[in-house]
C-alpha cells in the first residue's frame, strides 16, 4: 500500500469551526494557521507559507509574486475568503498554474442588508440625532431640526448591478422608489427588468440620483471613478453610500464635497486604509458615516 501524500495547508487567520474541522478531518492535509483575529505580519506569513501545497487566506493578505516565491512549486490552490480578488496577483498565479478559490454569493445578503442600514442611517442623520440627545442638543421638538431626505418617489442610481446591486434593490423597492438608474461596464437588461432600471452613463447617473450606491467591483476603470468631478455632478441634497472598495472613491475629494456642501452625506463601509486612522479628516464631519466595513455576522458566514 502507498504511503499517504500529507499536504500542508496554511490559514491566515482563525476562521468559522466548521471549516477548521472540515479541514482538519482531511487525512492528507496538515494544517497550520495564525492563531489571531489581527493579519498576520508580512515575514510570518512568508515563513507559514512556504512549502505550502494550499493557502487559505482573506481579503487583508496581499498575494504578491514575492509571496508566491516565498511558498514555492509545491502551492497549488489558493483560497480566499472573500469575494474579492484585487489581493490576489493574479497574472502570477495564473502563470504558475496555481487554482484560486473565493466566495462569490456567501455574504451578497449580508452585504445588502447592510447598505440598507448605511442609507437608512445617513439619509435620515441617525448618528448625528443619536449625539444631540447623548450631549443635551434636543432640547424641544422642532419643525426643521435634524430632517433628512426621504426614498419615497425618489431616483437611486447603483453603480454596479451585479448579485449585490439586485439585492440593494430588492430591499429598496417596497420604500417607495420611484425610478431606479445604473452604470458598469454593459447593459444588463434582464437583471435589470424586475426593477426598470435605466442603465445611464455615469455623469448621468451623478446628475440624476437622490441616492448613490457604490457597489461594483475594484478595477482599473473603477479606481478613482468617484472624484472631484463625480461630486460636482452631483445634487447637493444626494446621499453618497460606498459598500464596494475604498479605492473606488477618491477620499480627498469627497471629504471637500462633504465638508463644503456639494453633497448632502455619505456612509462608508470601505475606505483606504482600513481602519482609518481616528484623525482622518472624513471622521472629523457629522455627515460622513463610517461601518467597520465586515458585513459577515455568524449566520452570514455559514449560509
Amino acid at each position: 500500500m502507498r504511503p499517504v501524500r500529507v499536504m500542508k495547508v496554511f490559514i491566515t487567520r482563525r476562521i468559522p469551526p466548521e471549516g477548521w474541522a472540515a479541514l482538519t478531518r482531511a487525512a492528507d492535509c496538515e494544517v497550520e494557521h495564525w492563531d489571531s483575529d489581527e493579519p498576520i505580519p508580512a515575514k510570518e506569513l512568508e515563513r507559514g507559507v512556504a512549502g505550502a501545497h494550499g493557502l487559505l487566506c482573506l481579503l487583508s493578505d496581499r498575494v504578491d509574486k514575492r509571496l508566491l516565491d516565498a511558498a514555492g512549486a509545491n502551492l497549488k490552490v489558493i483560497s480566499t475568503m472573500s469575494v474579492g480578488v484585487d489581493h490576489l496577483a493574479l497574472e502570477e498565479i495564473k502563470k504558475r498554474g496555481i487554482r484560486v478559490g473565493y466566495t462569490p454569493d456567501v455574504l451578497t445578503d449580508a452585504t445588502a442588508e447592510l447598505a440598507m442600514s448605511l442609507l437608512l442611517t445617513t439619509c435620515r442623520r441617525l448618528p448625528e440625532a443619536i449625539e444631540e440627545v447623548k450631549n443635551g442638543g434636543w432640547t424641544s421638538w422642532k419643525p426643521l431640526w435634524m430632517c433628512g431626505y426621504g426614498l419615497t418617489g425618489s431616483t437611486v442610481g447603483i453603480i454596479g448591478l451585479g448579485r449585490i446591486g439586485q439585492a440593494i434593490a430588492q430591499r429598496l423597492k417596497p420604500f417607495g422608489v420611484q425610478r431606479f438608474l445604473y452604470t458598469g461596464r454593459q447593459p444588463r437588461p434582464q437583471e435589470a427588468a424586475e426593477f426598470q432600471a435605466e442603465f445611464v452613463s455615469t455623469p448621468k447617473l451623478a446628475a440624476e440620483s437622490d441616492f448613490i450606491i457604490v457597489a461594483c467591483s475594484l478595477t482599473p476603470a473603477t479606481k478613482g471613478l468617484c472624484n472631484k468631478d463625480f461630486f460636482q455632478q452631483m445634487k447637493h441634497t444626494a446621499v453618497f453610500v460606498n459598500i464596494s472598495r475604498g479605492d473606488v472613491v477618491n477620499q480627498d475629494d469627497l471629504y471637500q464635497a462633504l465638508a463644503s456642501g456639494q453633497i448632502a452625506a455619505a456612509g462608508l463601509d470601505v475606505t483606504t486604509p482600513e481602519p482609518l486612522p481616528t484623525d482622518h479628516p472624513l471622521l472629523t464631519l457629522k455627515n460622513c458615516g463610517e461601518n467597520c466595513g465586515f458585513p459577515c455576522s455568524r449566520w452570514a458566514r455559514g449560509s
